[in-house]
């Protein structure tokens, strides 16, 4: 394994490219290529159609590769262009140019701010995630490589379910293939791609949907989608929820499609509009159904804000009736997602982790999971709010945070068995950090509303100042300097240590020690290409098929487990007494065994007991020691069965 950032740097390329290119033509295709915020919605146009079109492959007999992708990234483009044609044109109009240069430049620092951020988290380009969920996304990845499908009816079946969003798996299972890079490497590649590339845009689709293509709204947008370590440092290294981190990326980007259909005029406008959000829709949803939730979340809060707005604004009963109307339509839709997205006792049982009030501050400051306040960001906010508060039309802005905010201090900070906790936040299994990581999202538009506030002040000051062009300049840009701060903040630096841990390779890792990660990558010179492995997923022995590429008995900790399989995790150490245990190797069809010892990935030694005939092997008769790495980490060989 290389430890050079260069062997990143091509499939860190392809995911960009994919993340982002099939968005942008079809964005073209209908919309045109003149403004940015629509541009900027590329990200989760692509991802819907990167999941759509791996769905589809198998079925027209295509498998996974850049092929299924430009085909119906052509069909989109054509559907968009004739859907232009059909409904007619829209009002015309164009980002300023110094706008859009300026949004460039902003985006590519922020790019660059959060990819090295991302870089210190993980410690080496193919450092794996060493936490309990890198077990099955790593080997998911590795499974629609290796299978040529990447289908969301597919993929699940490594832990045995029958759908499974494959948003992100697609990502990284294309940048492997492309690349030939290993599945850790494209893992790494696409998360940087993701949280570098597909957030920042997103962000910036959603600021200036809300607000306007004013190049401070642009600039200061993109500099803030670096100052969080709610997202997208936290679910990088807790779970690890990676699918989750790809649809709260562009989760921005399809609440910016809601705020364009609410603005809309005329027919051809909301056609467009309603298209693209059942396409952003799909890309959010295929990513992961909590971020989808999010979305029509903090989506619903700005409808509502909206309505209510322009009825009070424009108050007459037909205006009201309709008003009450859409909002009972959208209440029975709110009501019968959260039933259907509900999950069960056994997924849902995270508990709460700290008070109401210290929950309420963390989240107004978007500072979750006790990070570091940010005071820049702060401020920001607190200017937003007051702005808001001088003119309550902009309350639209400050709906999703509200939301985000009620959400996040259930879960957090009210007790377990309060019923409206478990009524609101159950789809989210209850899940703290996973609502935490939603802040960021729901508040940036408000810092953003902070930003150009103060930017309007210094700018009507200087008029009157009469001050020269060039202090003019040089204020404008330590402005952006500081913003741009916010991506070194304290709260920036602990998110990152607290992350880095999880991705540490040495010899206390628990899921994969730098001995047990060596003994895997030189399976394909102890194994022959057919072999398949037993061993104990809670040791991170599955991970031989992610790393190592052989075939294992079991890709996921859970599942369900047959009568031989259930004979092998409990007495395999005793092959050579029981004859039972050669007769189930011979029906699995299992060569190799590999024991890590006991530890596992959880540190607990309650872990894992379901498995004790994986633990502890010695050589024998039938158990013949191929290869071994330090004390811990050795490949059994099982013969005369």
């Amino acid at each position: 394994m290389s430890d050079s950032w260069s062997v990143i740097v091509m499939p860190v390329i392809v995911s960009i490219l994919a993340l982002t290119v099939p968005g942008i033509v079809v964005l073209a295709a209908g919309w045109g290529v003149r403004r940015l915020r629509i541009l900027a919605l590329a990200p989760v146009v692509s991802i819907a159609i990167l999941a759509v079109s791996a769905t589809v492959a198998p079925f027209v007999g295509l498998g996974w590769s850049p092929l299924p992708v430009v085909i119906l990234t052509v069909v989109a483009a054509a559907a968009a262009f004739g859907l232009g044609r059909w409904v007619g044109p829209e009002r015309d109009d164009r980002t300023p140019p110094s706008t859009a240069v300026w949004g460039v430049v902003a985006l590519g620092i922020a790019a660059v701010v959060i990819a090295l951020q991302l870089a210190v988290v993980f410690g080496g380009p193919a450092h794996i995630s060493q936490t309990f969920d890198a077990i099955v996304h790593l080997n998911t990845v590795a499974f629609a490589i290796d299978t040529d499908n990447a289908s969301a009816f597919h993929i699940g079946a490594t832990s045995d379910i029958g759908f499974y969003p494959n948003g992100w798996h697609t990502v990284a299972a294309l940048a492997a293939n492309v690349t030939g890079v290993s599945v850790p490497l494209a893992v790494n590649a696409a998360n940087i791609a993701l949280s570098a590339v597909a957030w920042p845009l997103s962000v910036v689709a959603l600021s200036t949907a809300l607000l306007s293509e004013r190049t401070a709204v642009v600039v200061s947008s993109a500099a803030l989608s670096t100052g969080f370590g709610a997202f997208p440092i936290l679910l990088m290294f807790f779970g690890v929820l990676y699918p989750n981190a790809m649809g709260y990326a562009v989760l921005p980007g399809g609440v910016a499609v809601v705020v364009h259909l609410l603005r809309s005029r005329g027919l051809p406008a909301r056609a467009r509009a309603t298209v693209l959000l059942l396409v952003a829709s799909a890309g959010v949803g295929l990513s992961h159904p909590n971020a989808f939730l999010g979305m029509v979340a903090l989506g619903a809060a700005i409808v509502v804000v909206e309505l209510l707005t322009t009825a009070i604004s424009f108050p007459t009963r037909r205006r009201w009736m309709a008003t009450a109307a859409m909002l009972l339509g959208l209440l029975l839709v709110l009501a019968v997602l959260w039933r259907v997205m509900r999950t069960n006792a056994e997924m849902s049982r995270w508990l709460p982790w700290q008070t109401t009030a210290q929950a309420l501050g963390e989240a107004l400051l978007l500072s979750p999971h006790g990070y570091t306040v940010t005071v820049t960001i702060s401020l920001l906010l607190l200017v937003g709010v007051v702005a808001i508060v001088r003119r309550p039309r902009r309350l639209v802005i400050a709906g999703p945070l509200v939301v985000a905010t009620v959400l996040f201090v259930l879960v957090s900070g009210t007790a377990a068995g309060n019923p409206v906790r478990e009524l609101l936040t159950n789809p989210w299994y209850n899940d703290s950090f996973r609502l935490a990581a939603l802040l960021p999202a729901a508040g940036i538009p408000v810092a953003v509303l902070g930003a150009i506030t103060l930017v309007d002040l210094a700018a009507r000051s200087l008029q009157r100042a009469r001050a020269a062009r060039g202090l003019r300049v040089a204020i404008a840009a330590v402005a952006a300097v500081v913003v741009f701060s916010v991506g070194v903040s304290p709260n920036i630096v602990r998110a990152v240590q607290d992350a880095r841990g999880a991705y540490a390779l040495d010899a206390g890792s628990p899921l994969l020690t730098a001995d047990e990660e060596a003994l895997l990558e030189r399976l394909p010179e102890t194994t022959p290409a057919d072999a398949v492995i037993a061993g104990s997923p809670w040791t991170g022995t599955s991970l031989a098929y992610a790393i190592g590429e052989r075939e294992v008995l079991r890709k996921h900790v859970f599942g369900a487990f047959g009568p031989d399989e259930e004979l092998i995790n409990n007495a395999l150490r005793d092959i050579d007494s029981d004859p039972r245990v050669c007769e189930a190797v011979d029906r699995l069809g299992v060569d190799y065994v590999l024991d890590f010892g006991a530890q596992n990935v959880w540190n607990n030694p309650g872990v894992g007991l379901d498995r004790q005939g994986l633990y502890g092997l010695t050589p024998s008769e039938h158990l013949v020691l191929v290869d071994q790495q330090g004390p811990a980490a050795r490949l059994f060989r099982i013969e005369g069965c």
